[in-house]
């Protein structure tokens, strides 16, 4: 666990000591806000709540998780420090947690910082509070499982823009699987497949205020897998 702990606060002294983290909170709450307040006409609507703003984040969250573990690995891997790092007394899984949970920090640091928004909402009217705790619940989970996709992707190259491009099309191809545009496209049989498998169908079951278990295993499940495949990767190519 010490090791873990060492390798987070590592990467988060990396990210704090450049300019990646304050622009990533800088522009996904000025991104985010703008979109919430005058891209979908929140004045307009009058309706105090914050489905518009979660219906946002599995597109912003699909260019900023790459964006944030697109150097974890590939960065490494450029600068010669990644073979220094694995010849520590450091056990491969104990290096992929800590990038992980190095990187769920600064996410949660960028949700959390939105917390004005429900904060305003309820100064101009009556809000839900199920749906938006759903809806913050819902984020942190699938912004997880961007990241854990990111940083699996992160792991084949060497080139932080290769590496931020890969976790992109891995992230959408998975979140468009199961839109109903797709669904129609393909056989009745997998239609169910489909929709289990889609990163947006269960983000779309907890946005709602439906706190679904099999939905969060989903989550969990889909980070561990990634994980897991992380720590594979780095392995089979310590070992090449």
């Amino acid at each position: 666990m010490n090791n873990i702990i060492t390798i987070v606060q590592k990467e988060l002294k990396n990210y704090f000591n450049s300019p990646i983290a304050y622009i990533c909170v800088i522009f996904f709450l000025f991104l985010s806000s703008a979109l919430f307040f005058w891209g979908f006409g929140f004045f307009l609507r009058n309706q105090a709540d914050m489905r518009v703003f979660f219906s946002l984040m599995p597109w912003v969250f699909l260019f900023f998780a790459p964006a944030i573990t697109m150097s974890l690995w590939a960065e490494e891997r450029k600068s010669g420090t990644a073979e220094i790092l694995l010849t520590l007394p450091f056990r491969d899984y104990e290096v992929v947690v800590g990038k992980f949970l190095a990187s769920f920090i600064l996410l949660i640091c960028m949700v959390v910082l939105s917390f004005t928004l429900p904060i305003a909402l309820s100064y101009l009217g009556d809000p839900d509070g199920g749906p938006i705790i759903g809806g913050y619940l819902g984020t942190f989970l699938l912004g997880g499982a961007y990241l854990a996709i990111g940083l699996f992707a992160s792991t084949f190259t060497k080139d932080q823009i290769s590496a931020f491009i890969l976790g992109i099309a891995i992230s959408f191809f998975l979140f468009f699987i199961g839109e109903n545009f797709v669904l129609f496209a393909v056989p009745g049989f997998l239609v169910p497949v489909f929709k289990f498998l889609s990163l947006g169908w269960h983000f779309d079951s907890i946005g709602r205020g439906v706190i679904d278990l099999r939905d969060i295993a989903y989550y969990l499940s889909m980070i561990g897998f990634f994980l897991y495949m992380s720590i594979y990767s780095v392995e089979s190519r310590k070992w090449r």
